[in-house]
């Protein structure tokens, strides 16, 4: 039976809205966050969203496995067919300090591909989201990528510039910086759904983890764009993050490649 993806996604939607909601009782309040062994700071707003959007998963569709940032996943999730991939708030660094840029992600991967995915920006009120072959829209309207098509007159987003360092892609990162016209940072999520919309042409992590990537495959697809490794694989597990558009894709490559 074909999957009625318009329905997924409306849930989706609906479910990152609800969850975003509420990490706006927690925003502006001082927060204090803890620290996860890897340094990466978890708050209640975190938990309390991640547990908003596994019980409504849960509820409609009990059969389908969840991979979650703060909660892990279940013993049939390498075996599922249906496979939910959230991250309650993506960005908690900016959260925690006010910075509106955080984001909800929920991504549906069937048989191996995400074919659903939502990016909700609760303290900006905007909502990318898409679904195979049902288009990208952006606050209800459709989105499309940048149509620069030389990449000296790109825009760049990135999260924190030392991790390209930290992560051996240093040499990588002073390349673009010569090849592009603008490098802004603050990106986490944001950076892609820029990349979505038209407002910036490339958007790079040197390491992502799957759950910061989920929502992105069809985002940055029914946009007109990429999103994958630094190889050209369209994946989101390959523990690195790239997104640009299929104009740019090959220059983008060939300078990370070289």
């Amino acid at each position: 039976m074909k999957e009625n993806l318009r329905a997924l996604l409306d849930f989706a939607i609906e479910t990152a809205y609800l969850a975003g909601r509420l990490t706006l009782g927690y925003y502006l309040t001082n927060l204090q966050p803890d620290f996860k062994a890897d340094d990466t700071p978890v708050t209640v707003a975190d938990k309390k969203a991640e547990e908003l959007i596994r019980s409504r998963i849960e509820k409609n569709f009990p059969h389908h496995e969840i991979l979650g940032e703060e909660y892990g996943h279940g013993d049939n999730f390498q075996h599922a067919t249906h496979r939910w991939i959230i991250d309650p708030i993506d960005g908690t660094k900016s959260f925690t300090r006010g910075i509106p840029l955080y984001s909800v992600l929920i991504g549906l991967e069937i048989e191996n591909k995400v074919e659903v995915g939502v990016a909700y920006f609760p303290a900006l009120d905007e909502m990318v989201a898409a679904a195979t072959g049902e288009g990208c829209f952006w606050n209800g309207r459709r989105a499309r990528v940048s149509d620069v098509s030389d990449l000296s007159r790109a825009n760049v987003a990135h999260a924190d510039a030392k991790s390209f360092d930290k992560y051996n892609r240093g040499a990588e990162w002073e390349r673009l910086k010569s090849a592009t016209y603008f490098r802004g940072g603050w990106g986490d999520a944001y950076g892609y759904a820029l990349v979505a919309t038209g407002r910036a042409e490339l958007m790079l992590d040197p390491i992502m983890e799957v759950w910061d990537s989920g929502p992105f495959p069809p985002i940055l697809s029914e946009a007109g764009g990429y999103f994958g490794d630094w190889k050209g694989n369209r994946t989101i597990w390959g523990k690195e993050g790239l997104g640009t558009t299929n104009e740019l894709l090959p220059q983008v490559l060939k300078i990370i490649g070289d």
